[in-house]
């Protein structure tokens, strides 16, 4: 795609954006284009070296003003974006207004996506990148193809805002697990890394600790869900109440000194999210909590 029209050219599914239905209402005031006053801004959600934030997509039935101040209820500055909460279509001025509203809420835009880039022209990866700077995303969560990652690789030099290769489990036809994104990406730049799905890879049969653990610093960042079933997509739920090891992914995560952060992707009650965001982050800052003595 060309760069002129930012995201003219890059048409979304039919009804992605679609709101209707949304009637879910949160209980922070004010609106998420205010200027926060001086003390307002949410609580960090740093406790040691883990950072606790939230991917939009668990947000996906709500409009971006819905979705901020989903986000501020739950006490995390940090958000990964998905495209529902800043379409790839926009304009450059309607870009720059959106990531507007995400930080004059008081927000830290720590990355956006999933982007899928599977198309292996310069044009199109480059629309991309004009997205993710006049955002002002400094990661891209991607789903590349083995062949477009050294061309994606030309565009992270460039511009450098990081990718991440997100994976989805046992019926992704490129990349099911971290371990087979590491083989592809050895010797790149290393701002290409991985976005590790906890729920995804775990699908895969590989031990969530030993795969963190072989990741090291190309892990840079976390997708987190829990599931009861560590076979069944189908099996998620609050974190806190499957099978996830969330306390011991932690700690590996501090033992290898993990400097991006772990986002809650809640993928279930999409009409109705937040309660059960709010539980899985009660648990995971309980887990913190505990690591801490």
């Amino acid at each position: 795609m060309g760069t002129a029209a930012v995201g003219a050219a890059l048409a979304l599914p039919r009804g992605e954006n679609s709101w209707a239905g949304a009637s879910t209402q949160v209980s922070v005031a004010g609106s998420a284009e205010d200027e926060l006053p001086a003390g307002s801004r949410p609580a960090a959600a740093v406790q040691g070296s883990i950072r606790l934030g939230v991917a939009t997509y668990s947000l996906r039935q709500f409009p971006r003003d819905y979705a901020i101040q989903a986000v501020r209820e739950l006490g995390t500055p940090y958000v990964n974006i998905k495209s529902f909460h800043q379409p790839y279509e926009s304009s450059p001025e309607d870009l720059a207004a959106g990531r507007r509203a995400f930080e004059s809420a008081g927000l830290q835009i720590v990355g956006g996506g999933t982007i899928t880039l599977q198309q292996d022209d310069d044009d199109d990866i480059r629309g991309y990148f004009e997205y993710a700077r006049l955002s002002g995303m400094p990661l891209m969560v991607i789903a590349p193809t083995a062949q477009t990652l050294p061309r994606i690789e030309r565009f992270v030099k460039e511009y450098d805002i990081e990718v991440a290769v997100h994976v989805h489990g046992p019926t992704d036809a490129h990349f099911p697990g971290p371990q087979d994104v590491l083989p592809i990406i050895e010797d790149m730049d290393p701002r290409v890394g991985v976005c590790v799905d906890v729920g995804h890879t775990a699908r895969t049969g590989i031990d969530l600790v030993e795969v963190l653990d072989m990741c090291g610093d190309r892990a840079l960042d976390i997708h987190m869900k829990d599931l009861r079933d560590l076979t069944s997509r189908a099996s998620q739920c609050i974190v806190g109440e499957g099978k996830i090891p969330v306390p011991a992914i932690f700690r590996q995560l501090e033992k290898m000194s993990y400097g991006g952060y772990v986002n809650l992707e809640y993928e279930i009650d999409a009409d109705d999210p937040l309660p059960g965001m709010k539980q899985s982050f009660a648990y995971m800052r309980g887990v913190i909590a505990g690591m801490r003595g």
